[in-house]
């Protein structure tokens, strides 16, 4: 090489810069594409990963998920340990604190053997970066929230929209790609946060556009416009005629159960009929379905039964004097009780308010017992896309064939998940199942959450799975972050579906 070839062959400005960093101490955080530059004794943008001593280092517990072992003990690591008590039978390691596999071409950060009844599982486990994430929420109440389709915000921005109600509950779905990447810099910031804080079973107040405001938190009741709902409806009004009409026979001439989707009405009902019950003559608002059945008999609100009425008596669209009669005994209920009122006919056919006899009173009780407590639910969904399952094996289409053939499971922080039909790894998973604050993020933006995949030795090794980077589950007792928590009793243990 001559000199003049030596002396344009000079470092580019990004060689130039690993060096400086080099001598600065600083660490250079590959665990996401943001790829923070960290000072000694400091932490990257995502408070997981910080500069140790020069080296990156994740710095949140690997967290193990212990049962009780045959002698009711529950093992916990510690300095007396001697690797014995942390067995496959008593042990699961989950993806929480695990490390990410980012750039992708890494393995997983942990890939564990155990033996289990004699035979060899290997449980991989990582923390995904999910863009394309979201919540799917499930908030048990009759009351309006707000129209289909209508925007869910925070902040003023909008993180999801209100989806198709189901069977006494209002759904919303939030988060997603579009709201974490696909809008505003602070759309995906409030997004993002937002989901870490629902995920993390933290409680979030969100208003929905021509609705309510709502605070969710899992596995609390919904507090909407400031009221605690305490009561998801025993179902709707012709359900509830059903279920309850032997036990108002004799004591009412007629019921009427209000609801915004199906409001019953008892003596036209196939029950009331069964029953032989003489026609009332009483004709509800509303389009008639079926016999006994009608929708739309009031517009959506929070008063009777998810409607807008504040009267039940509203809904009565005409008395017919030829079918009824003075003295008919009239009562009007919600779908959860909370809201009934007995009425007689007066001479001129008119209800006249009049005191509940104690036997009609007892069955609107009952409608409330039957009622379950009101609830806001949880699902983590995300999509385990080719580069996280290249953390499992050189040919990720052999993983998801191996789930999809039952092979391996999936779990998330050792929590069952729902697998989606299709095409993928697409699950969800109840946020109530997953350990306390599971979930992280990474201001990309994006959801960092654990994710692992159990399956015995044999099927890993003939996927192509990284056996290489295989390591004894008693290797553990050499990493300092490890801790354990108890096993969630209510889970299904992630070793045994394998061994069937």
């Amino acid at each position: 090489m001559t000199e003049t070839q030596q002396s344009t062959d000079t470092p580019d400005a990004e060689a130039l810069s690993h060096v400086k960093d080099r001598d600065a101490g600083i660490v250079v955080c590959d665990a996401c594409p943001v790829l923070c530059r960290i000072r000694p004794g400091r932490t990257g943008a995502c408070d997981r990963y910080g500069n140790v001593a020069g080296r990156l280092a994740r710095l949140d517990p690997l967290v193990i998920a212990a049962r009780a072992g045959k002698d009711g003990m529950i093992p916990f690591l510690g300095a007396d340990w001697d690797g014995s008590i942390l067995s496959g039978a008593t042990a699961f390691v989950t993806g929480i604190g695990a490390g990410t596999t980012y750039p992708d071409y890494k393995p997983a950060p942990f890939i564990v053997s155990s033996e289990v009844e004699g035979v060899e599982m290997v449980t991989v486990v990582t923390e995904g970066i999910f863009s394309y994430c979201g919540l799917k929420v499930k908030i048990d109440t009759d009351r309006f929230l707000g129209p289909e389709c209508a925007p869910v915000r925070v902040d003023g921005e909008q993180i999801g929209h209100v989806t198709t109600a189901e069977y006494g509950s209002q759904m919303l779905s939030l988060g997603g790609v579009r709201h974490l990447t696909g809008g505003s810099k602070k759309e995906g910031q409030v997004t993002c946060e937002t989901l870490l804080a629902l995920a993390n079973k933290q409680a979030v107040e969100v208003t929905i556009d021509g609705g309510a405001r709502v605070v969710l938190q899992a596995g609390a009741a919904p507090i909407i416009d400031g009221v605690r709902e305490e009561r998801m409806r025993v179902g709707c009004g012709s359900a509830a005629i059903g279920m309850f009409a032997r036990q108002w026979f004799g004591h009412v001439d007629e019921v009427i159960v209000v609801d915004d989707h199906i409001t019953g009405v008892l003596t036209e009902h196939q029950a009331g009929r069964f029953l032989d019950m003489r026609p009332a003559g009483i004709r509800v608002r509303g389009r008639r379905s079926t016999p006994g059945r009608y929708f739309q008999v009031a517009n959506p609100g929070r008063g009777w039964g998810g409607t807008d009425v504040e009267d039940p008596l509203e809904i009565i669209e005409r008395i017919d004097p030829r079918i009824a009669w003075p003295g008919l005994r009239l009562l009007m209920v919600s779908t959860t009780g909370e809201h009934a009122a007995f009425y007689v006919l007066d001479e001129a056919l008119t209800p006249r308010p009049a005191p509940m006899p104690e036997a009609v009173a007892r069955v609107v009780a009952r409608i409330g017992e039957n009622c379950e407590p009101a609830l806001v639910s949880i699902l983590f969904m995300a999509g385990a896309g080719g580069s996280l399952r290249a953390g499992v094996t050189e040919n990720p289409i052999r993983l998801t064939r191996s789930v999809r053939r039952g092979l391996t499971r999936v779990t998330a922080g050792g929590a069952p998940v729902y697998l989606w039909p299709g095409g993928g790894i697409t699950y969800m998973a109840d946020v109530l199942a997953m350990p306390d604050n599971s979930f992280g993020s990474v201001p990309t933006p994006a959801l960092v959450a654990p994710i692992e995949f159990t399956l015995p030795l044999e099927d890993y090794r003939a996927m192509g799975g990284h056996v290489d980077r295989i390591r004894p589950l008693g290797t553990l007792r050499d990493e300092s972050r490890a801790t354990t928590i108890a096993w969630n009793e209510a889970n299904p243990w992630p070793l045994e579906p394998a061994l069937r």
